[in-house]
């Protein structure tokens, strides 16, 4: 399913903080979507998600908006932030609630846990899990639908060098199935080692849609942040 930008703008009060952004994110490779602290990343995301109302554009998954979406959990898993959970509740528990809510078996959560790695915390409550962890738990949520979509936002936050490892054996797994993966950060070095595709943003504006590829076959690795800061220059925006 391939996610359209399309003219995309938002405002609050009188800060812009997108302005009419266009981009695509195709199926089949890893998107990395940056962007500095304040670009418009976020707004975008929570749009795309149906979280928020554009003033104008469209922010489509697979030519539907996602409010429109049979069974959205399906083909949609979203990570904005690795929190609302109940911090007394055990992460198998949490993760049987949305099994119960979105009518997938119960054997789903124990899978998704096998698959970020959690299987031996599964009985711990959630207030015992270090920010990592409960990334990772936020992730497993995202997966129980199996989509056919992935959007996550600074999914690195809280991981140690392991779980960077797995989060990029898991993105890569995902593309290989076919996947339309999205991810956003403002840290280029640490995405750079798994993304294809490279969407750059400042101020709510595009600044620059390519290959991973390209950009590195102009400069070379040694120069590529270089280049990721030169063409971002200084944002002045107060809302991501």
């Amino acid at each position: 399913m391939r996610i359209e930008i399309l003219g995309l703008t938002k405002r609050f009060g009188s800060v812009t903080a997108v302005n009419g952004l266009s981009f695509t994110v195709e199926p089949g490779v890893i998107t990395g979507f940056f962007g500095p602290n304040g670009a418009g990343k976020t707004t975008t995301l929570r749009i795309l998600l149906g979280l928020v109302q554009a003033d104008a554009g469209s922010a489509t998954i697979g030519g539907t908006v996602y409010s429109k979406l049979p069974t959205p959990g399906d083909h949609v898993g979203a990570v904005l932030d690795a929190t609302g959970f109940h911090p007394a509740r055990t992460g198998l528990r949490h993760l049987r609630v949305y099994c119960t809510v979105n009518g997938y078996p119960a054997r789903r959560a124990d899978e998704v846990l096998e698959l970020v790695d959690l299987t031996k915390t599964a009985h711990r409550a959630v207030r015992e899990y270090s920010l990592g962890m409960r990334q990772r738990l936020a992730v497993a949520v995202a997966l129980l639908g199996d989509p056919e979509v992935l959007v996550l936002d600074e999914p690195a936050n809280g991981l140690d060098p392991a779980g960077m490892v797995w989060m990029r054996r898991l993105l890569r797994e995902r593309a290989k199935q076919g996947c339309t993966v999205l991810v956003s950060s403002h840290v280029l070095a640490e995405a750079q080692q798994f993304v294809d595709d490279v969407v750059i943003i400042n101020e709510g504006q595009l600044v620059r849609q390519a290959s991973l590829a390209d950009l590195t076959a102009e400069a070379g690795h040694a120069e590529l942040e270089q280049i990721f800061f030169g063409l971002l220059g200084s944002t002045h925006a107060e809302v991501d």
